[in-house]
């Protein structure tokens, strides 16, 4: 069997080499293009995700939130860990805290201009669930992170985007859109800078949510 595996990927590679790329023939530029248009913003990833396939996108905020309801869910009987795992010495605190801080100037930078530069929602939740990551493994203990994210009721703001993202994805599956504005400046794409940003809040505050279970559960993450 290891030589069929050789063998097909010797093929791949001979395919790649000496077949011809339909995007170096400008067939993937003419889409990017025309999708870019049809949605009015330069980054075409996010016309594609908020327009072209906005009924794929829904779902896919609605398995992150049952993900995050599920993990809930698979945890709930479990004894919370009596151990808690964090860096203690400074250096290493002072690191992670800086990271942390340019992760979440990141996800803000790539949620409010997703649209216009590679990035988006998604990217920007990612970013921001990474910064609550990093700040997770230097607290000085588990009650103090559950305390941050009640004070700031997470957990309710979490409910709201998703439904605000579910109630104007629909509305504009129907057809009723915001005006798409000037190409390329920030208040362009109709709904879909609001969408980045719904998006983006629901990642980093789902993302908040499975590392507070981790670490009352496991002590690390």
């Amino acid at each position: 069997m290891k030589w069929v595996y050789l063998a097909a990927g010797l093929l791949l590679f001979v395919k790649m080499l000496l077949l011809p790329d339909p995007v170096a023939e400008g067939l993937g530029t003419e889409i990017a293009e025309a999708i870019a248009v049809e949605s009015n913003v330069p980054n075409a990833v996010s016309g594609i995700i908020f327009r072209n396939r906005l009924y794929d996108t829904i779902f896919e905020v609605v398995v992150f939130t049952i993900a995050t309801m599920g993990a809930k869910y698979l945890l709930a009987d479990e004894p919370p860990s009596a151990s808690f795992y964090s860096f203690d010495d400074e250096p290493s605190i002072v690191l992670a805290r800086l990271g942390a801080t340019i992760a979440a100037l990141v996800g803000i930078e790539l949620s409010i201009r997703g649209h216009l530069s590679p990035g988006g929602g998604f990217a920007a939740g990612v970013a921001g669930g990474t910064a609550i990551g990093l700040i997770a493994i230097t607290a000085a203990s588990p009650e103090w992170m559950q305390a941050i994210y009640e004070r700031w009721y997470a957990a309710t703001w979490e409910k709201v985007s998703v439904l605000i993202f579910i109630a104007l994805a629909v509305v504009t599956l129907v057809g009723i859109e915001l005006p798409p504005g000037q190409f390329g400046t920030l208040l362009s794409g109709g709904i879909i800078p609001v969408m980045n940003i719904l998006v983006a809040l629901k990642v980093a505050l789902g993302s908040w949510a499975i590392t507070l279970l981790f670490i009352r559960y496991r002590g690390l993450l």
